[in-house]
């Protein structure tokens, strides 16, 4: 598949600087571009790339200064314009074609919607729904009574239990367990008596779930993934949590119950969160921080304990300083220990 620049300008939104006949074969990252492929830029701090790529075009900010005489496309937003090209180039293709695979194992009084794909050894509970045009991959398993809605793709060995609600277009990743008991026990008379989990999990719409990712079901009522939300690889998500809106997790990432998280909330990898917490609308958590108590809206921590980050950058430099202000302070009381011994000596 060839396109031309002037085709993936109107494609992209980008604005044409150059010749908008120049053939491209395919996108490629800026330092491996070749002749006939398309790259980006979109931060400043790799525009020194741009000396020395092969690509025949690239997509740049409107403010940022392109090389010699290479075509370019201008755009506010050249990461996204960069995708809707990538997209051009390889498009979106269904995993599975329409109709149920003969080894999957479908429950009474399934619901199977037009379009929907069922692969090898899948395993479907009693009473669910599948939505209009859903794919559900080999080996994944749903429990009884879960409902899913149209157009979602679930991979290969997810496990959807009992009355889980999925919606409309949500792709959940290999090996992720949506609706697992949440960890509640009480101690009583020597041991952990298990607390019965009855609740559920609803993910909203156009939610995102990478590999391996665990959300427990709620105690009582339920754990709700909204709409937008894009959770990484290999999060925990405890029981009874609420993830807000067009919030993005990063892998490794852990929530204890009952933890609120606001609408558009930037959470980097690793970070922990004690139980009962709200972070608001906004927020940004660094990697690895630690958050023991709530985060207000529109603010940035990191750090474990969690704090501003400012306040965390100001403290982690003044720790690198230590072992120059210790070597300061023992030179300090080298000097007043040789002033005594002099002292003690002309008394």
């Amino acid at each position: 598949m060839t396109r031309t620049l002037r085709d993936l300008a109107a494609l992209s939104g980008g604005e044409l600087s150059g010749d908008g006949g120049v053939i491209i074969t395919g996108p490629a990252k800026i330092e491996d571009a070749g002749p006939g492929q398309i790259t980006f830029v979109a931060n400043s701090k790799y525009a020194h790339f741009l000396a020395s790529t092969r690509a025949s075009a690239v997509i740049l900010p409107r403010d940022m200064e392109a090389p010699g005489s290479m075509p370019v496309l201008r755009a506010d937003n050249p990461y996204f314009s960069f995708l809707l090209i990538v997209r051009a180039f390889f498009p979106e293709k269904p995993f599975l074609a329409p109709g149920i695979h003969p080894t999957a194992v479908v429950g009474d009084g399934v619901r199977m919607g037009d379009g929907a794909a069922v692969g090898p050894r899948v395993v479907i509970g009693n009473r669910c729904s599948v939505g209009d045009g859903t794919q559900l991959l080999a080996g994944a398993v749903l429990g009884d009574d879960v409902t899913i809605g149209k157009n979602c793709v679930i991979h290969a060995n997810v496990s959807l239990r009992e009355r889980v609600v999925v919606g409309d277009r949500v792709i959940i990743h290999d090996g992720t367990v949506v609706g697992s008991d949440g960890f509640g026990f009480a101690f009583e008379g020597g041991r952990y008596r298990k607390i019965p989990q009855v609740g559920t999990v609803v993910i909203e719409d156009d939610v995102e779930i990478g590999a391996n990712t665990a959300i427990d079901r709620a105690t009582l009522g339920e754990t709700r993934i909204r709409a937008g939300a894009k959770l990484d690889n290999l999060i925990q998500i405890a029981h009874n949590c609420v993830v807000g809106e067009h919030t993005a997790i990063a892998a490794q990432a852990g929530l204890s119950g009952s933890t609120v998280i606001g609408r558009g909330v930037r959470i980097g990898g690793q970070a922990g969160f004690a139980g009962h917490l709200q972070v608001g609308d906004g927020a940004a958590v660094g990697a690895q921080a630690g958050v023991d108590k709530s985060v207000p809206e529109g603010i940035m921590v990191s750090g474990a304990p969690a704090r501003p980050h400012r306040e965390e950058m100001r403290a982690a430099a003044a720790v690198r300083q230590l072992p120059n202000w210790m070597k300061e302070i023992r030179r300090h009381i080298r000097q007043l220990q040789s002033k005594e011994k002099e002292s003690e000596s002309t008394c």
